[in-house]
């Protein structure tokens, strides 16, 4: 009889465990707490417009491409993926806009006019860059990470070396070019790992491969077509799911979960995988003695940023944005200072925005835009309604001010989403967005271990564990977990 497992969460790392573990054969249920799958790509309708609530953007798709093609598939087979042309814009002030073209060629021309020698300087660059990017994302985040045993060969550490882990990308990227612009467009992509360029390892220029040689890409409907894809996937596989189904409890034998407790029901398990928050999973489903980390572990935890959301429809055309715009028009020295170094509300923040109505006309009304604007901002914040009005205020005074338009008077929809959001739907330590920060002393075994050392069949998955936060490596998180629990378990 094939062993069962349940699966906390229908994010993309429990919808990719779970896929994985019913092709190799396991009783494989989901059980998630909304009535949707999808858990931060979870989307919404409203008057006429579709909202992804969460991830906009679509890197390395060759991730995607190798997660379907494990069970026979392609990504066409469920979604049309488009590539953006420009990849996106950096505005950097009043009538200083930047559109980063999707062609290396033109984009090298663009930084040649920004500093002489940076073409041939973006070149070598790209070089290494590619080099991180075939060892750290077909080898590295693969790994499990339970034991430093997995990295002892002499050609990884070889690799290891070559690929700067103690050298950080602000020096790394200073090592190539002097331009302001061009070293805040390229430091943009580590912001996405959620920590400092100071702070994070030049071995994530892999991400500058990911952005500039694979581009950036868009599934027509949304970045929720991703999920309905996964999803559909996971049922053609045999997956079973259950909707509005609140984890609240475990039933032990020993040191074993032997059922999992939902709101509605109870549901035998000889292996459970949480897909849900590790910290959540830890501190409120499960004994203190049966914890692999205490309160202190991880309150020092270096977090990801948390964000505040606002979506937006427009009852007219915007002019001068695309499809991502990202609003440099500030120093971010004092905004990174008030996610990492002195946790409060920032001043002038740098934003984003992302109009996908510029791109897919089946999100908006004819004639319509859909706005969704994120600032990044610490985690553990008082969230309040007079604060969002605040910063929605702020924002949309650049925003009109920088793109020469109004557009409050036009907005028909409106909804906001921060701290107390994520904390109630996604029972998010410290009402955080993206998971830990990719900080050095965070990196690989260094990482919330995937496997509980003391219940013998509970495994973690998602953005709190390896290989760390964003779609990718949620997607590799689900594979890396599956693996070893049938390497356990099969």
């Amino acid at each position: 009889m094939p062993k069962q497992v349940v699966v906390i969460g229908a994010g993309f790392s429990g919808l990719s465990a779970a896929t994985f573990l019913a092709d190799a054969g396991f009783d494989v249920k989901v059980l998630e707490k909304h009535d949707i799958p999808g858990g931060r790509a979870r989307t919404f309708q409203e008057q006429g417009f579709t909202f992804d609530m969460g991830p906009s953007w679509y890197w390395m798709p060759d991730v995607f491409d190798r997660y379907f093609a494990s069970f026979g598939k392609k990504t066409s087979d469920y979604y049309n993926l488009i590539r953006l042309d420009p990849s996106y814009s950096v505005i950097f002030g009043e009538d200083q806009f930047v559109d980063l073209p999707a062609s290396l060629g033109q984009l090298k021309q663009l930084f040649e006019g920004l500093e002489t020698g940076s073409s041939q300087m973006l070149d070598r660059f790209l070089e290494q860059a590619a080099y991180k990017y075939e060892v750290g994302m077909n080898q590295l985040v693969y790994k499990p990470s339970r034991s430093l045993t997995e990295f002892v060969s002499v050609r990884l550490l070889y690799d290891i070396l070559r690929m700067d882990v103690f050298k950080s990308f602000h020096k790394h990227i200073r090592s190539f070019f002097t331009n302001d612009q061009i070293i805040r467009i390229m430091e943009f992509p580590i912001l996405l790992l959620g920590a400092l360029p100071q702070n994070t390892p030049a071995l994530y220029s892999l991400m500058n491969y990911a952005d500039i040689q694979l581009g950036t890409w868009y599934p027509m409907g949304g970045m929720h077509k991703i999920v309905e894809g996964m999803y559909q996937l996971a049922q053609e596989k045999g997956v079973k799911f259950e909707f509005g189904h609140n984890v609240n409890s475990f039933g032990f034998a020993s040191n074993q979960i032997k059922e999992v407790i939902t709101d509605q029901s109870e549901y035998a398990a000889d292996v459970v995988v949480g897909s849900a928050d590790y910290h959540h999973v830890e501190t409120q489903l499960l004994p203190p003695s049966f914890r692999n980390y205490s309160d202190t572990y991880w309150d020092r935890r270096a977090m990801a940023p948390s964000s505040l959301l606002f979506y937006l429809g427009v009852n007219k055309r915007l002019d001068n944005l695309n499809h991502h715009n990202l609003f440099f028009d500030e120093d971010f020295t004092p905004h990174a200072e008030a996610i990492y170094e002195n946790p409060q509300w920032p001043g002038n923040p740098l934003f984003y925005v992302s109009v996908t109505s510029k791109t897919d006309p089946s999100v908006a009304p004819e004639g319509y835009e859909n706005v969704f604007i994120l600032v990044p901002v610490a985690p553990d914040l008082e969230d309040t309604e007079d604060i969002r009005e605040h910063y929605y205020e702020l924002i949309m005074n650049r925003l009109e001010s920088l793109t020469g338009q109004t557009i409050r008077d036009s907005v028909v929809y409106k909804r906001s989403y921060a701290h107390r959001d994520f904390i109630q739907d996604y029972n998010a330590f410290k009402g955080n967005a993206y998971g830990l920060a990719n900080t050095l002393m965070q990196t690989a075994i260094l990482k919330p271990s995937l496997k509980n050392s003391k219940v013998k069949n509970l495994y973690y998955t998602g953005q709190l564990t390896v290989p760390g936060p964003g779609v990718p490596p949620s997607l590799i998180s689900g594979k890396v977990v599956a693996a070893e629990i049938e390497k356990e378990y099969s």
